[in-house]
């Protein structure tokens, strides 16, 4: 077994969600925009799709923002059938964006070093999610 370390998305972006119907949209905005390229490489529909997926979501559509250095995801049948139909806790999608800025990214080693940078050398301790393999 070797242990690695992961890091959470929460480090590289910030977020924003809310919905139409029973679609919800995640906005994430990388803090950086050297690290626009990572999160596009990362950040695929089937990645978050798959994250989010114990949430009960339908597909996930990605548009690029590269200009504003985000990303825009459409999450479809992920309400219930929306605000006024849902039975679920978060009816309009408000907290869809915290949720997906918790999902797990291996980073390179000049990676972290520009996060440690960034954080002024104190990345929150739970972004910081060590695992044995």
């Amino acid at each position: 077994m070797t242990a690695h370390t992961s890091y959470r998305l929460f480090l590289l972006a910030h977020g924003r969600s809310g919905d139409k119907g029973d679609t919800v949209n995640i906005g994430v905005i990388a803090r950086r925009g050297e690290w626009y390229e990572l999160l596009e490489r990362e950040l695929t529909p089937e990645r978050v799709r798959a994250y989010l997926d114990p949430l009960g979501i339908g597909d996930v559509e990605r548009f690029e923002l590269a200009n504003l250095g985000a990303l825009n995801f459409l999450v479809h049948h992920a309400l219930g059938g929306g605000g006024a139909m849902a039975l679920k806790l978060d009816a309009q999608g408000k907290t869809f964006a915290q949720a997906l800025l918790h999902m797990p990214l291996q980073l390179g080693d000049d990676v972290v070093a520009a996060l440690t940078d960034h954080w002024k050398g104190r990345l929150p301790s739970y972004c910081v999610l060590d695992e044995a393999r």
